[in-house]
């Protein structure tokens, strides 16, 4: 059975504003909206939607499974329980009236396959740099997404000490259930309070860095020709490791 987030046990946060570099041991970053900007791939793949049903009118209906996939994920913050990968496809079938086979090809389709070829040119300026900073300084690089994560990752041109997925059979538990980050932690040997989680939605990273005691950055708003959120992390990172240089 899976189970809701208890609306009781949802914490209260608050955003990190000066990173405390010298005892960041390890980085962890959501994906969507946190690696790059999610609505400039959303243009894109709005596009991409129209073009190919244009083209298959009699296949519309998938559109709006495929919306409906999303908003039954919405639905359920901190859903949990075994099985939580082909649970989400469930939800969409309308109680088994819709194959959970067809469901799955078409979120495959248009959430993680379509979208590949477009990640890279919407990639936050300074990422790549930044991740390299991270590993030049020894620390370590975790990726903590609600969604399966690899295939975007190596789209983005990205690597990671370990990526993970709120669907993997070891986590199971949907954001904001802490559950994914403690196994990040636990896995990268190091403690909560030594990393930080950087994601873009407050009531989902935000709520689940809080609940696993772990320190949480907001990634700003800005326009993505005056993005220079991860440049500036970076000279924060450099400038505390000369201060802090023998």
């Amino acid at each position: 059975m899976m189970l809701p987030y208890p609306a009781a046990a949802a914490p209260t946060f608050s955003v990190q504003r000066h990173v405390q570099w010298p005892s960041t041991k390890a980085v962890i970053f959501d994906v969507d909206g946190t690696l790059y900007e999610q609505s400039r791939l959303r243009m894109k793949m709005v596009g991409a939607l129209a073009r190919y049903y244009a083209l298959r009118p009699w296949r519309l209906a998938e559109v709006r499974l495929l919306l409906r996939f999303r908003a039954e994920r919405e639905k359920r913050p901190g859903a949990a329980g075994p099985g939580l990968e082909q649970a989400q496809y469930a939800w969409a079938s309308r109680d088994g009236r819709i194959p959970g086979q067809k469901i799955r090809r078409v979120v495959d389709q248009w959430l993680f396959e379509q979208p590949k070829q477009y990640l890279r040119a919407c990639a936050y300026p300074g990422i790549h740099s930044f991740f390299a900073a991270l590993r030049q300084h020894g620390i370590k690089i975790g990726i903590y997404s609600d969604y399966e994560a690899h295939g975007k990752l190596a789209a983005l041109g990205l690597a990671a000490d370990l990526v993970v997925s709120s669907t993997d059979p070891e986590i199971d538990h949907l954001k904001p259930a802490p559950h994914g980050l403690w196994h990040i932690a636990a896995t990268l040997g190091v403690a909560p309070a030594e990393c930080l989680f950087i994601g873009d939605r407050p009531e989902l990273d935000g709520a689940c860095a809080a609940q696993a005691g772990m320190p949480w950055l907001m990634v700003e708003q800005q326009r993505f020709d005056q993005f220079t959120f991860y440049e500036s992390l970076e000279n924060g990172l450099v400038t505390s490791c000369i201060s802090c240089a023998p």
